[in-house]
């Protein structure tokens, strides 16, 4: 019983020892940590308000020689775009870096505003800490610093730290067998359930205190570890994406609801093989493949979307562990897509027609095989097809302007005065084909931009007037209603078969092409329109019968200030 007494003791002031250095270094290394967040967070703040105020200019100079402030060397500054590839870096040229969208702070920055991540170095000495902040351009500025961690730290005091556990065993061992034989009896009676209830020697009560600090610690760290899983249960509860953890023999660890409902499953699948919930082979090979390569993309179609699978292996101390599976809908993505490529091709051949009629009619005028009585029909064709090219050409870059969101500051606008406006401006053109242009209603006052509001009233107005029959009409309405504003512009026209309704609005969408070609039309006109509402906040509505006519609402949302 002596000889354990006093291995006991010996052991009980190495464990003292040991636990506060780990205290004392934690708490240290903690504060200094938070420290280091809190100012790389601040640094990353003011560089956003630059980058966001200067753009490339600010970074630039940050990295200037003669620039009188000196970046400070230990951060970096990353300017990503939102396709992942990197604009700018103050340590190494952009072009030299890989595409940083599947970061994890990187992509979260993008979806939430604001993320931050640590990776560690392969030795665990030096970990690096990142922080995105996204952008009101759509872009994402990252800021990185490297940290020593508490390995290194260990290591800096790793011989005091070995001298003073020399030392302390000394002390304790001569203590410990002068004691010995004294403590014998109360050890014995010790009721370590509660420690601080024994009725004990003064010495032995920092060991009681500290049994039953760890027994605290324990209960907190319990308490801490069902936090934290309930934490990340709620984080992935309220993920759109899909995600599901597996080991690395395909069972299943996590699957969070967007995940179940994709697969139908349900929450019993945990832990239970990935086969009973997607029997897909392409999701099974795409799963083995990122086991081998590190990761692997596949698109798959499930309940009429368009899903893509991000499958990423998942590593630990070197050895293969699992991999998590993200699931993305890419519907709307692949449909703009498939857009552009559309809109590419229409353009290409719009713009192809009238030069192909220019250069033919130049060609005939060059070599002179017109008749004099023909050169001026000629020339009027050249002109028409001209014109016909600027006005496309204006439409095009109008839409893409629109696109791009670039539009002049927002006034307040009268929607029936705008309505006045386009229907004078038209009538004219009206008249030709007797038409009557009528405008209607109340005035009623929105937020917006006076010149595309005007265009898309026109851009009505006259698919209503090149549309219409001999001798009909086209009325406009200005109306509101509980806090929307609506213009309708309703005409006697040949109207819009069914099925071609929801395509109107497409770019080069015609119904009838070649009665589009006799009235001179782009096919951009509608596009225009919807672009338009689109940027303020409104939303169309067409109703339409063949031979009956046509009528378009467009109904704009009124704020508490125009109401």
């Amino acid at each position: 019983m002596r000889g354990k007494i006093f291995r006991s003791t010996l052991a009980t002031a190495a464990a003292v020892l040991l636990a506060n250095l780990v205290i004392v270094l934690g708490c240290l290394y903690q504060y200094f940590s938070t420290a280091r967040v809190s100012q790389l967070k601040d640094e990353l703040r003011l560089a956003a308000y630059a980058v966001e105020e200067s753009g490339r200019a600010y970074l630039e100079q940050l990295t200037a020689r003669d620039y009188r402030y000196t970046w400070t060397p230990d951060y970096r500054l990353t300017w990503i775009a939102s396709d992942g590839s990197v604009l700018f870096d103050t340590a190494e040229p952009a072009e030299n870096l890989e595409n940083h969208g599947d970061r994890a702070e990187v992509r979260e920055a993008f979806a939430a505003g604001e993320s931050s991540s640590v990776r560690c170095s392969e030795t665990l000495t030096e970990r690096t800490l990142y922080y995105a902040r996204a952008l009101n351009n759509g872009t994402v500025l990252r800021i990185s610093v490297s940290q020593a961690t508490v390995l290194a730290l260990v290591l800096v005091v790793v011989r005091p730290v070995l001298l003073v556990g020399i030392l302390a065993v000394i002390l304790s061992a001569v203590l410990a067998n002068r004691m010995a034989g004294r403590v014998v009896q109360p050890l014995n009676t010790l009721d370590l359930a509660h420690p601080l209830e024994n009725d004990v020697y003064e010495e032995l009560s920092p060991l009681l205190r500290r049994i039953q600090q760890q027994r605290g610690q324990i209960s907190e760290q319990l308490r801490e570890l069902r936090a934290r899983t309930d934490e990340f249960e709620q984080i992935t509860g309220h993920m759109n994406e899909g995600l599901v953890v597996l080991d690395q023999k395909g069972t299943i660890l996590s699957i969070n609801p967007a995940a179940r409902k994709l697969f139908g499953a349900d929450p019993s699948c945990v832990r239970g093989d990935f086969l009973t919930v997607e029997r897909g082979h392409e999701i099974s090979r795409a799963i083995q493949s990122a086991l081998e390569s590190g990761h692997s993309e596949i698109r798959a179609e499930r309940n009429g979307r368009e899903i893509q699978f991000d499958i990423s292996r998942i590593e630990s101390d070197g050895a293969v562990i699992g991999t998590v599976l993200l699931a993305f809908d890419v519907t709307e993505q692949a449909f703009a897509e498939r857009n552009r490529r559309e809109f590419t091709a229409n353009v290409s051949h719009e713009l192809k027609t009238p030069l192909q009629s220019i250069t033919g009619s130049a060609e005939l005028l060059e070599n002179g095989l017109v008749k004099p009585e023909d050169i001026p029909r000629f020339t009027g064709m050249i002109r028409t097809e001209a014109a016909r090219l600027v006005t496309l050409v204006d439409d095009i870059i109008h839409l893409s302007q629109l696109d791009e969101g670039a539009a002049p500051d927002r006034e307040t606008v009268d929607l029936l005065e705008t309505a006045e406006d386009a229907a004078s401006a038209l009538r004219d053109s009206a008249a030709e084909k007797g038409i009557h242009v009528s405008v209607s209603g109340e005035s009623v006052s929105i937020s917006g931009v006076r010149s595309f509001l005007y265009e898309m009233i026109c851009n009505l107005c006259d698919n209503a007037i090149k549309y219409n029959v001999e001798n009909g009409c086209v009325e406009i309405t200005v109306s509101s209603r509980e806090r929307e504003a609506v213009v309708t512009v309703r005409d006697t026209g040949i109207g819009i078969p069914a099925e071609y309704q929801s395509r109107v609005f497409e770019r080069f969408f015609r119904v009838d092409k070649s009665r589009s070609k006799a009235s001179g039309g782009t096919g951009l006109g509608l596009s225009i329109v919807k672009h338009i509402a689109q940027y303020h906040g409104a939303a169309i509505e067409l109703r339409s019968e063949p031979g009956r006519g046509t009528a378009v609402s467009v109904v704009f949302p009124l704020h508490p200030a125009n109401v």
